[in-house]
């Protein structure tokens, strides 16, 4: 996949931007603050109406504007679409695909993919398993778009249920509240158990994956494994409950067993292991005031060997670790549609600045396919110093040289 043609009107800090984009790598250099970032967000937002470095929506938007737009023509091998995205704070995003009616925004999901790395993504290790599922859950929707819906399906439910739960807290239980937790006990099991099975599908796919590019990045010989921590297992021993309804993994060296009984069950099964569990948390639930059970409580674990990485791996390890989480990524994109043209777009965004000589080569290697996998049809690098990136890479580089026009990039000269 890739994008020919590329604009931004009051995204970020561009009021007006422009760039036409080529095959291949095209590195985008410039001092920090000058809007390099935003193109590479930009591109990551199109394809999943996600950030990267943001949970909502306002930011996106410059400053004193009420809607940002992003709109570029991508490309899937003799396919083409024009993707035209609104973005609208605290209102419903709109899309148009080839310039037709206005639609919501997840229509667009599944036309453009890409897998976007950034400094952000040592979060993936040391932050709250919010982030971690999130990572889950965003390679389960790229891949299969009806399940953005069933996540907002579940995240209604659960709001509904905790706000009923709330109450019952403050004014007392009554039989009305009974049945009406029942309803949405239902509701939350069967949503929850489409997630659940999503995740530990997107898990089995990324093992082998993770596993291996880990090993090309490091050329360690330990092995980068992931464990699904559900609340369904009993594995909120491994953490403790935050004001932000969290089960926090504690860095304190217990390990979950590489491979949850959970894998194994069909959806159906999920959902009802689910409702048993959500009533046998029913009394706990209405002292507490909040739903103690379901995938918005479930973590993921990564180790090396026998050892968690959060809080025990070196900082090259974490980087490694992280990095290899996102070419897994990229490889489950890959198996799931091997067809010419259709290899998603991949965005090194200021990554390079983390790493050592080593790792900035290896990594260069593993982007443009000279590893063990094919690489992407567009590869997009941003960097503040131009020594940071591997010469190869530099064949295609532009200088980004003000926040207020793309129009003033000109052609990278060593």
């Amino acid at each position: 996949m890739r994008i020919s043609e590329l604009t931004l009107t009051d995204f970020r800090s561009y009021a007006e931007a422009q760039l036409e984009l080529s095959e291949g790598p095209t590195v985008l250099l410039g001092f920090n603050g000058v809007g390099k970032t935003n193109i590479a967000e930009a591109i990551g937002y199109l394809s999943t109406l996600s950030s990267h470095r943001v949970t909502n929506d306002a930011p996106l938007v410059r400053h004193g504007q009420s809607q940002a737009f992003i709109r570029a023509q991508a490309h899937k091998g003799r396919q083409s679409a024009f993707l035209d995205l609104e973005i609208n704070p605290g209102r419903s995003n709109r899309a148009r695909i080839n310039r037709g009616s206005a639609v919501r925004a997840t229509e667009i999901l599944g036309i453009l993919r890409s897998v976007l790395f950034a400094p952000e993504d040592l979060e993936l290790v040391k932050g709250s398993p919010e982030v971690r599922r999130r990572l889950f859950d965003s390679l389960a929707v790229q891949l299969r778009p009806a399940l953005g819906r069933v996540r907002a399906d579940y995240e209604k439910v659960l709001r509904q249920r905790n706000a009923l739960l709330k109450s019952i807290r403050h004014e007392g239980f009554t039989p009305t509240h009974e049945s009406t937790l029942s309803v949405w006990d239902q509701q939350l099991s069967a949503a929850g158990a489409r997630l659940l099975r999503a995740r530990l599908d997107m898990l089995g796919a990324l093992r082998p994956h993770v596993a291996q590019a880990y090993h090309e990045l490091s050329d360690s010989v330990r092995t980068a494994r992931l464990s699904y921590l559900s609340s369904l297992t009993g594995h909120e021993s491994f953490g403790s409950t935050t004001a932000g309804d969290d089960v926090q993994q504690e860095a304190s060296g217990a390990l979950a067993p590489e491979f949850s009984p959970l894998e194994t069950a069909s959806t159906e099964e999920l959902a009802t292991q689910l409702l048993t569990a959500l009533e046998a948390a029913r009394k706990k639930e209405r002292e507490r005031g909040i739903t103690l059970v379901g995938p918005h409580r479930d973590d993921v674990q990564f180790t090396l060997d026998d050892t968690s990485v959060k809080g025990y791996a070196s900082h090259g390890e974490t980087w490694s670790f992280c990095l290899a989480l996102r070419l897994g990524s990229y490889r489950v994109m890959l198996d799931d549609d091997p067809s010419d043209g259709a290899a998603p777009i991949l965005i090194l965004d200021d990554v390079f600045a983390e790493l050592d000589a080593r790792r900035r080569r290896r990594l260069a290697d593993l982007a443009t396919g000279t590893g063990s996998s094919a690489g992407p049809e567009q590869l997009i690098v941003t960097a503040a110093v131009d020594d940071d990136v591997p010469k190869a890479l530099l064949t295609n580089a532009y200088r980004v040289e003000s926040v207020d026009q793309i129009s003033r990039v000109s052609r990278y000269e060593a």
